[in-house]
């Protein structure tokens, strides 16, 4: 397309750019220049690795005392030779606080959305199992750093085109909600020097339309107040996401229909509105997600710069997905002993010919192709229902 064109007239790319992820311990008091220093040392004694390879155990006294892991953070780069690239890093502790509520009412217990610190504990780990189709996550990820680059520089958004909202759309079960919270966390990590700390907000678009909200309009505004709060702490990056925004399009046509009360509408209009507020902020990013693309207001549609739809996995995706779950019974040893499975490239190395080796590997394959159209929620499923169903053994240690 036009902007590869671009790229390639401009005489291409410089050196690649690698992001590692290091994550120190609770308790650690070093410094972050003394971590990264330690680090690089570190990585400098690997040349080749595979592009999704973290690092648990260290040799090094300062390592062991300071740092959780250390993660090359590119899975879909595959094999990557460190010594031709540039090395970004980023030093990161989780935060353990959990989930809390925006409350609205002192005196009600009227939940207004769903609030996380990050990088949180919880969200740890959602990015790698996620799979989807090759580039989306990368794709989306360098979308919205450059949404906040392009921000913090302060780019005349009536010269060059572009808002700080996402829609990623398609059948429910397949990651949207999740990718979500695995880009924020993401964007956590590495905008960490930028921003001593990211805040994420989930609001559901249900809850909105529920007896409270309904009777009063002034609600969503109090709701999006809390919001602004926290968007007026410049040290703050903050990620706000309307789950299924397929319900604001609901509620607006029932209205017009007349089966809904128009308070329903002026919910839906009172929303857009603060989100056109709120995206003006050059620390706020907008994440939505929606299970019917065809239903979703066009107001809304005009507002979303990036629109991607996360579908089921390919049978490439399947494979990969089964895999992990494998690779998580053998870590907690409900498979035992552990077995060497294949990856898809290994096998198309040997060109799929069956062996001693390569006989599970396979097997799994056909399982995965025997699998296409299941939602990658129904995936993560089968593992537990086929042991449910079929293993029926269970052996509980004291």
């Amino acid at each position: 397309g036009p902007v590869m064109e671009l790229v390639e007239d401009c005489g291409g790319t410089s050196a690649l750019a690698v992001h590692v992820e290091v994550l120190v311990k609770p308790r650690s008091t070093a410094s972050k220049t003394d971590v990264r220093m330690h680090v690089v040392a570190f990585l400098d004694h690997h040349r080749v690795i595979t592009g999704n390879h973290r690092w648990t155990e260290f040799d090094e006294q300062f390592l062991r005392q300071n740092v959780d892991s250390v993660a090359i953070a590119d899975p879909e780069r595959g094999t990557i030779d460190l010594k031709g690239c540039n090395l970004t890093v980023h030093i990161f502790t989780l935060n353990n606080d959990g989930l809390s509520t925006l409350n609205l009412e002192e005196d009600e217990e009227l939940s207004a959305a769903n609030h996380w610190l990050l990088p949180a504990a919880e969200f740890q780990g959602i990015w790698e199992s996620l799979v989807f189709e090759d580039g989306v996550k990368t794709q989306l990820l360098d979308y919205v750093s450059t949404t906040i680059f392009f921000s913090d520089k302060n780019v005349n958004s009536n010269l060059i085109t572009w808002n700080r909202v996402v829609l990623l759309h398609g059948p429910p079960g397949n990651g949207k909600t999740s990718l979500c919270k695995a880009l924020a966390q993401k964007l956590s990590i590495r905008l960490s020097d930028r921003y001593t700390y990211s805040q994420f907000v989930e609001i559901n678009s249900h809850s909105l339309f529920s007896k409270w909200f309904s009777e009063s309009g002034k609600l969503v505004t109090k709701m999006f107040q809390k919001i602004q709060q926290l968007i007026d702490d410049e040290d703050a990056l903050v990620f706000v996401l309307v789950d299924e925004v397929e319900s604001l399009t609901a509620a607006r046509n029932a209205s017009h229909a007349g089966t809904e009360p128009s308070d329903a509408i002026r919910v839906v209009n009172s929303v857009l509105t603060q989100l056109d507020q709120i995206k003006r902020h050059p620390n706020v990013v907008i994440l939505t997600t929606s299970n019917l693309t065809e239903k979703i207001d066009l107001a809304f549609l005009d507002r979303a710069d990036i629109k991607q739809k996360i579908g089921p996995p390919s049978t490439e995706g399947i494979f990969n997905i089964y895999m992990s779950c494998l690779g998580e019974l053998m870590k907690c040893q409900i498979i035992s002993p552990r077995q060497q499975l294949l990856t898809l490239h290994e096998l198309e190395t040997i060109s799929f010919m069956e062996s001693n080796v390569s006989q599970m590997s396979l097997s799994l394959r056909r399982i995965a192709e025997k699998s296409k159209g299941l939602s990658g929620r129904s995936l993560r499923r089968l593992p537990f229902l086929a042991h449910a169903l079929f293993v029926k053994v269970v052996t509980i240690l004291n």
